[in-house]
């Protein structure tokens, strides 16, 4: 891509449309001091274009440079968010296999459609009475699973204590697993089979459907006995409650995003399939992310959502998409605000600890990494040199070494981040 072509892309995504009215000309000259009296339309509107021209030039230079286009695909978007407009844009509707990046709009979709303040909630109820001289119940036990993928040993260990605090010493009954809140798929569309997938159940615990065995266990450690059987059984209406367990979505999403954690993101996709109600399916998470996607414009977009967490071979997004769902994000602060803070940092945290150390990039690019064979992608938030917030989306495929992908979108951050150049080979 030519500077000439660069400059013919500015005009038309920043320059005629600032051109078009006297003050929104104003948009890309905001961080300068401007005499209003003294300074010429011919002036002002190269300031105005000065600084995207500068990036634009500068993205493709380092475009012309890289080696890695000629074996592979790349789809690229950056938008300028205060001046609502495109900066730079190279295959930015090809349909590329998004890989964890597909976690941001599951985290976008799910913010928008529960709320910042969702909580997962796993429940112990009992039926049956209680004799208090025996502290026995004569009855039976449900465990109704919410698919909270943090629940830990201590966790399992405070709900068994709920029962000795009920009066119970010995369930004289069943205990049953409801597992009603999700279909029966443990496994997601199009995941490898040879990948170390964890399991898709409202019952998971460390990655497995292990909750009920293990609750067992820690039960029989506090003291507390059961007579009959662990099995399966949706809870019957009249009940009472013995302990919820409660876990605010927040505490899911930051892991979710910051570590790329797959199950804690199939886990709030299939959040936002309950909220169709009972059982939540694959199918109706796909459908609110489709309705979200219908919000930003692009419903018509050519696409294929299939799961939460990027792992399926069978998501196709452009970086487009990403950048539409990132906007929408930007665009309503509650969503903004929750979003931010739980992206990796660069320098600083999470998956991008590492990457873009010493530059104008690092502790200012929070963005979403996505790493699968022959896929590495990257998607976020940035501030630019001249103090605007831009929102871009990265998607290489078909590239045999990760690294060179990582260097590339590397490059293209420290760029949108400082009027400097950065250099740093492909190797």
């Amino acid at each position: 891509m030519t500077i000439r072509k660069i400059y013919k892309k500015v005009v038309l995504y920043a320059g005629l449309a600032l051109v078009a009215a006297v003050g929104p000309v104003h948009t890309y000259a905001q961080q300068e001091t401007l005499t209003a009296d003294t300074v010429a339309s011919d002036t002002l509107l190269r300031d105005t274009l000065a600084w995207p021209q500068s990036l634009q030039a500068r993205l493709d230079s380092i475009m012309d440079a890289t080696t890695i286009l000629q074996t592979s695909q790349m789809g690229l978007l950056v938008y300028d968010l205060d001046a609502d407009s495109v900066l730079y844009a190279y295959n930015e509707r090809q349909n590329l296999r998004p890989a964890s990046t597909m976690k941001l709009i599951t985290a976008i979709t799910a913010l928008d459609k529960l709320g910042d303040s969702y909580t997962f909630s796993t429940q112990l109820r009992r039926i049956g009475t209680i004799d208090d001289s025996t502290r026995v119940l004569k009855g039976d036990v449900y465990c109704i699973g919410g698919m909270d993928p943090m629940i830990s040993k201590e966790d399992l260990r405070i709900m068994a204590r709920s029962i000795k605090e009920a009066g119970i010493d010995t369930i004289r009954g069943n205990m049953y697993a409801d597992r009603s809140m999700k279909d029966s798929d443990l496994y997601g569309e199009g995941w490898c089979w040879d990948d170390d997938n964890p399991m898709l159940s409202p019952l998971v615990y460390s990655r497995k459907d292990d909750l009920m065995s293990v609750l067992r266990t820690v039960m029989q450690e506090e003291g507390v006995v059961l007579d009959g059987e662990v099995s399966v059984k949706n809870c019957p209406g009249k009940t009472k409650e013995l302990f919820t367990l409660k876990r605010p979505m927040s505490e899911v999403m930051r892991p979710m995003l910051k570590n790329s954690n797959n199950l804690y993101a199939e886990s709030i996709y299939y959040q936002i399939g309950l909220a169709q109600g009972k059982p939540s399916t694959a199918k109706k998470a796909k459908a609110a992310e489709e309705t979200l996607l219908k919000k930003t414009g692009l419903g018509d977009a050519i696409h294929r959502f299939a799961d939460g967490s990027g792992l399926s071979l069978y998501n196709y997004v452009s970086a487009e998409i990403e950048v539409a769902f990132l906007r929408y994000a930007y665009e309503r602060q509650q969503i903004y605000t929750a979003l931010y803070q739980a992206l990796p940092i660069a320098a600083v945290d999470g998956t991008i600890e590492k990457r873009m150390a010493g530059t104008a990039a690092a502790g200012n690019v929070h963005a979403k990494t996505g790493t699968l064979t022959g896929v590495s992608s990257l998607a976020g938030y940035c501030t630019a040199a001249n103090g605007h917030t831009l929102c871009f989306a990265i998607i290489n495929q078909g590239v045999m070494k990760g690294i060179y992908a990582k260097n590339l979108q590397d490059r293209i951050c420290v760029a949108m981040c400082s009027a400097e150049p950065f250099y740093k080979t492909e190797e």
